[in-house]
């Protein structure tokens, strides 16, 4: 029969306090003199269940995150949503490193951390995967393709109504922002040009379907401004397929970031204090930004890295105006349906 220890417990309190001995008491419940002891002495403190068992956790934890390193990390998060930047686990520990903290937790002790402190922002049910494999233009080196897209119409205080003509140069990351009242084909045309000023003229040039970045659905075998423009400058132009933006994830991906992280944090009332904002958004990205799929690097820090290892020069525009374009017939691949002009 299984002995109740919490019984034998009062029972040997009560035996002694009723003056019998504890050598009686120890023998007669087969226990020692410092078990008989204890339990007298849990008695005398006044707790009307001291008979219970207590929790034998231990009060420190051998491998425990330091309260210091932790603050660290919470105080870190914190800085990079201030500024916008990206605050995962990853970009804490790239941080975290860049100011020499000699203890850098691991990725799993940061993401603990986070959560521990209601820190985090998942995502809702599980990613499912297509299934589909989908042809992918080759990125080995900075200005080899970019991907644009626009955002909008967008609305400010005011009222005033923009676009937002967004390019990534898919190797190192770098980002292009040009804002334009419409999406006409001299607006596209200005809007590229800009931006090409900035970031170089690419080897490829990924955009969707859209009529603005086409032509003119009127006369869709006739080759619009943009079109025009690349086969001057030695742009191939490839136009994703119908209905399948994920074609162009990576500039999709940014469009997100630029609208929760500009549009929605910074205030702005006029064209000018959009333009600058555009500028300083761009800027701010191509050098405090950091990736994953860059080893941790910014943008710019990237470029700097590759252009000094693989010895690559950008192909950058020397003159101001847009050069007049050309009404020659040219090699222009359309990637949604296969075929060459």
């Amino acid at each position: 029969m299984k002995k109740d220890v919490k019984q034998e417990r009062q029972w040997a309190v009560e035996r002694y306090r009723a003056g019998e001995k504890p050598h009686s008491i120890c023998v007669s419940l087969d226990h020692n003199r410092a078990w008989l002891y204890k339990w007298i002495t849990r008695a005398t403190q006044g707790d009307p269940h001291w008979y219970q068992d207590k929790s034998r956790r231990p009060h420190t934890h051998g491998i425990h995150t330091p309260s210091e390193i932790e603050e660290l990390v919470k105080l870190t998060r914190l800085s990079l949503y201030n500024k916008n930047l990206f605050c995962g686990a990853q970009a804490i520990q790239w941080e975290l490193q860049d100011l020499s903290v000699s203890q850098t937790p691991s990725l799993r002790t940061i993401n603990r951390i986070l959560a521990r402190n209601n820190l985090t922002n998942r995502r809702t049910g599980r990613y499912q995967p297509k299934g589909t494999a989908y042809p992918v233009l080759p990125a080995e080196y900075p200005n080899q393709i970019h991907q644009a897209d626009f955002v909008g119409p967008c609305y400010l205080k005011g009222p005033l109504r923009f676009y937002s003509l967004n390019l990534v140069d898919l190797c190192t990351g770098r980002c292009g922002i040009e804002p334009m009242d419409t999406r006409c084909g001299q607006s596209i045309t200005d809007g590229f040009w800009a931006i090409w000023k900035r970031v170089g003229i690419p080897s490829h040039l990924q955009v969707d379907n859209e009529m603005s970045f086409y032509g003119s659905p009127i006369h869709p075998r006739g080759m619009g401004p943009l079109i025009r423009l690349c086969l001057h400058n030695d742009v191939h132009v490839w136009f994703i397929p119908v209905k399948e933006p994920w074609r162009s994830g990576v500039v999709e991906k940014f469009n997100d970031h630029y609208e929760q992280k500009f549009l929605k944090k910074v205030d702005m009332g006029s064209s000018v204090e959009l333009r600058q904002g555009s500028l300083d958004f761009e800027y701010r990205h191509n050098s405090q930004y950091r990736y994953s799929k860059l080893g941790g690097k910014t943008p710019l820090a990237a470029l700097a890295a590759m252009s000094k290892k693989k010895c690559v020069s950008l192909r950058m525009i020397k003159h101001r105006s847009i050069p007049c374009q050309s009404r020659s017939r040219g090699s222009i691949i359309l990637s949604g349906l296969y075929e060459a002009i």
